[in-house]
């Protein structure tokens, strides 16, 4: 069951990366991984398995750039995770930091060029990690998964399914509910207006009230960290039988 669940959390961060040729040829190993993968009953198996289906047969130009519509304009849907709670403040860059730094304590080692809050990214670790680690890290960024999900779904995206099956994993689906009101209220920030309105902001802040207002914005991991203290571990929600072994694995 570890293998199958490290393959179809390999499967996921395919997906959810942006669509090549090379992810068009891996489908009928990222469909086997899915299949195969433990998921609970809630978790939207099938919904996945027809965006793979839908994928083989898109003109792969037309996902590509709907793929750059979706998630390099504007920054709601950003799958950079500290986006969602830093934006490009100071404490963003001692978070990655501080995710960098449990990834290099796993002996998980980043490209030169990936950034370490990148969803995708994360998956990948996850899927070099325990059942028990997977559901402690999934439980820790639920709250952004479930802010992302509900965007995701705001804009009909297939992309939605990825951190929905996340949050499936430890029972925590019903989170998304809690974010329909705030993303249902909020303007569009991918619009061209308000793309040029971004470029005019001030992109990075140089300066703050004090030197004691910094310390006092704790960073993300130290966050992370304060919580791990106060919540219950979650644990991955597996299905009642175990799926058949997956004839391939992705590598």
């Amino acid at each position: 069951m570890a293998d199958s669940l490290a393959r179809g959390m390999r499967a996921l961060a395919r997906l959810l990366d942006y669509p090549d040729a090379a992810l068009i040829e891996a489908l009928p190993e990222v469909v086997a991984a899915i299949e195969a993968m433990p998921l609970p009953a809630t978790a939207p198996r099938q919904q996945l398995l027809a965006w793979c289906r839908q994928l083989a047969e898109a003109e792969l130009l037309d996902s590509q750039a709907a793929y750059v519509a979706q998630f390099d304009r504007g920054r709601a849907t950003s799958l950079l995770l500290f986006e969602h709670v830093h934006g490009e403040s100071r404490d963003r860059g001692q978070a990655m930091v501080d995710l960098l730094a449990e990834y290099e304590a796993a002996g998980f080692v980043l490209g030169e060029r990936e950034l370490p809050d990148h969803l995708p990214l994360l998956l990948e670790f996850l899927s070099t990690r325990s059942e028990e680690d997977i559901a402690r890290w999934v439980g820790e960024i639920r709250h952004i998964l479930a802010l992302l999900t509900a965007r995701l779904e705001k804009h009909d995206c297939s992309q939605s399914l990825i951190p929905l099956t996340l949050l499936c994993m430890i029972g925590a689906e019903a989170d998304v509910d809690t974010h329909r009101d705030q993303v249902n209220s909020e303007p569009a920030d991918n619009t061209p207006a308000a793309i040029d309105a971004v470029w005019e902001e001030e992109a990075v802040r140089f300066s703050a009230d004090s030197d004691q207002d910094c310390a006092l914005q704790s960073a993300e991991g130290k966050r992370l960290a304060e919580r791990r203290q106060h919540i219950q571990p979650e644990t991955i929600r597996l299905p009642d039988s175990s799926p058949l072994p997956s004839p391939g694995g992705l590598s």
